[in-house]
């Protein structure tokens, strides 16, 4: 063979391989971004919680709670409370009120606050036994005493990969309503310029970490994998919820209260919004009438407050 055929031999084919991988590096880039899924109504109040081993440490990254109420609040399921630095704010002014700094009139005292229905925990599933690697041992983490179940995962620096877990759970009642798991790898993060969009609003909310570092962006996709599947679960809740009531639906006019009995002195259930739907038992106590939301939470309801759903 002449050299400049062998010289052929060799050059053809790795144009051949340069031009395929250029080729799946633009279809990458080209995919659109991510997109955190949305609700057409809001739910209930929420609260998102840490799990108590602070994992996120050994990678170097902010705490996770700062980046799952970015797609709470993007996805407009949940009203969002702050139970984190908000709520330390909050009590710092309660305080100042308490000791008479406050000026007249300011109205900061007590049984303002808005109780959470749910509260919605962001950890991280782990290799069970790992002796030479940056793997945390064991399900870390919990809410109300512990996450049932363990499985196989982790989060790797060496191959790039993210398992973690969502778990919501109802405050009143401590029942574990969703759990789910998501999972991401390096070769999940490509869609070109469209990715520096999405990232950006992570940064803004105080977790720089996850918008600026490879491992960072990769546990924030396993979130946003688990995020997703726990929305279209909840979505399926209150979808059983309208199907099992074959009562017409109410929509609240006014905000107001769900009570355990027919009595503004009763237990309080859980705060009401305007826009939120109720679904009548059919049993009516005067102007009371008994009524569950779209989560299975019972309780009455003046009727003056709410009015047929169109």
């Amino acid at each position: 063979m002449l050299p400049h055929q062998r010289l052929k031999s060799v050059v053809l084919p790795w144009l051949a391989l340069s031009s395929l991988g250029a080729t799946l590096t633009a279809w990458a880039a080209d995919q659109p971004p991510p997109q955190i899924p949305t609700c057409d109504k809001r739910i209930g109040t929420l609260a998102v919680t840490e799990p108590e081993n602070k994992w996120w440490l050994a990678y170097n990254l902010e705490s996770p709670e700062a980046l799952i109420k970015v797609f709470v609040s993007q996805s407009k399921c949940f009203t969002l409370l702050d139970r984190g630095k908000g709520l330390a704010a909050a009590q710092q002014e309660r305080a100042l009120a308490g000791s008479g700094e406050m000026r007249g009139g300011s109205n900061v005292g007590k049984g303002q606050m808005k109780a959470a229905d749910y509260v919605l925990v962001p950890d991280v599933v782990t290799k069970n036994s790992n002796s030479g690697g940056r793997n945390l041992g064991g399900l870390v983490g919990g809410l109300l005493g512990g996450v049932a179940g363990a499985v196989v995962g982790g989060i790797s620096l060496k191959s790039k990969t993210a398992d973690v877990v969502l778990t919501l759970t109802d405050v009143r009642s401590t029942e574990q309503l969703a759990m789910q798991q998501g999972h991401s790898k390096k070769t999940d993060l490509g869609w070109g310029a469209g990715g520096g969009a999405f990232f950006g609003g992570f940064a803004a909310a105080g977790a720089s970490s996850y918008a600026n570092t490879e491992i960072g962006q990769v546990v924030t996709m396993a979130y946003l994998d688990a995020f997703t599947k726990l929305v279209n679960e909840v979505k399926g809740m209150t979808l059983n919820a309208k199907a099992d009531n074959a009562t017409q639906s109410v929509t609240m006019a006014k905000p107001g209260k769900m009570y355990e009995a027919a009595n503004i002195k009763s237990k309080k259930v859980r705060d009401l919004d305007p826009g939120m739907t109720l679904y009548p038992s059919g049993e009516k106590d005067g102007l009371w009438w008994k009524v569950s939301d779209e989560l299975g939470n019972e309780g009455w309801v003046p009727s003056t407050l709410f009015q047929l759903a169109k």
